[in-house]
């Protein structure tokens, strides 16, 4: 399947009823302008509640849906499945923070923990009866994701630049097909960096995970779907420490009062340290769910 703009803008009609269109906030810091997109603020508390919620209005109704998660894209495929009326059943490495456990069940989902990383709790789950819903690694999830672009083109056009965050690099792909014409950035921690590594190397490779935001960014290896369209759209893949993030995080809740993930504070941490390209770039924060 070829995806393009098109299908972004199907996929914001088809989930309007149930995602929320989340707030833009301009402000400044030291002296800079700052944009911010509040995707933390979305229902299941994250972004993917946008990919989940597309995938599963996209053909036939499923009987049921099955996944794999490091947390957030478990809680999007939850919660829209719940008000979908969908059974779901949610496949999460023994390391998920608990936090995201409890609300993966309190949305009414099936949770499983198995194995040491996302990798192996997503072969397990292969094996579960019922429709398979890959967090990033399939078209209509990253169409999905892509209206969050969308979102902020429509609101402010003069952005030249979308900063995301980026495990296995859905979220990044759809950007590029939401904000055509616009530079898509990628944030990776150092030590948790597929889309990087593949964008480097050319192709997608293994990589280890050992970060702070390890839970949201913990893909080992980027999506094929996510590596042809960044590869195409000349993203800009950046890296930021550890401490970086702790301390963007931080300053978002110190200075703004916006509590979010690790994971979501990695392109203000980039920014800070001055490696955002553009002139009017748009971060997003894109969960909250710690």
């Amino acid at each position: 399947m070829t995806l393009s703009s098109a299908d972004v803008a199907a996929a914001t009609g088809r989930i309007a009823p149930h995602v929320r269109r989340t707030p833009l906030f301009a402000t400044e810091f030291d002296g800079r302008p700052l944009l911010l997109k509040l995707e933390h603020l979305q229902r299941s508390g994250s972004f993917k509640m946008r990919g989940a919620t597309n995938a599963l209005l996209s053909g036939e109704r499923p009987e049921r849906v099955v996944t794999a998660s490091g947390g957030n894209h478990g809680l999007g495929v939850a919660t829209a499945a719940a008000r979908l009326g969908i059974p779901a059943t949610v496949f999460v490495p023994e390391s998920v923070p608990e936090a995201k456990a409890r609300r993966i069940e309190a949305a009414g989902a099936k949770l499983v923990r198995h194995g040491a990383t996302y990798a192996e709790a997503a072969a397990a789950a292969h094996a579960e009866p019922g429709r398979y819903l890959h967090a990033y690694d399939q078209p209509e999830v990253v169409a999905g994701q892509g209206t969050v672009a969308a979102e902020i083109v429509a609101a402010a056009p003069e952005v030249d630049a979308v900063v995301v965050a980026a495990g296995g690099g859905g979220l990044a792909a759809g950007t590029t097909l939401g904000a055509p014409g616009r530079r898509t950035v990628t944030v990776e921690p150092e030590r948790c960096r597929a889309v990087h590594a593949a964008l480097t190397a050319g192709a997608p490779v293994d990589v280890g995970i050992d970060s702070v935001a390890a839970s949201a960014l913990g893909a080992t290896r980027i999506g094929d779907l996510a590596f042809d369209l960044l590869t195409a759209a000349g993203a800009v893949p950046l890296l930021v420490s550890d401490a970086e993030i702790v301390a963007a995080r931080d300053l978002l809740w110190e200075e703004f009062r916006l509590r979010v993930e690790p994971a979501a504070a990695a392109p203000f941490a980039a920014w800070l340290a001055g490696r955002v390209p553009g002139e009017r770039p748009c971060l997003v924060l894109c969960g909250a769910n710690d």
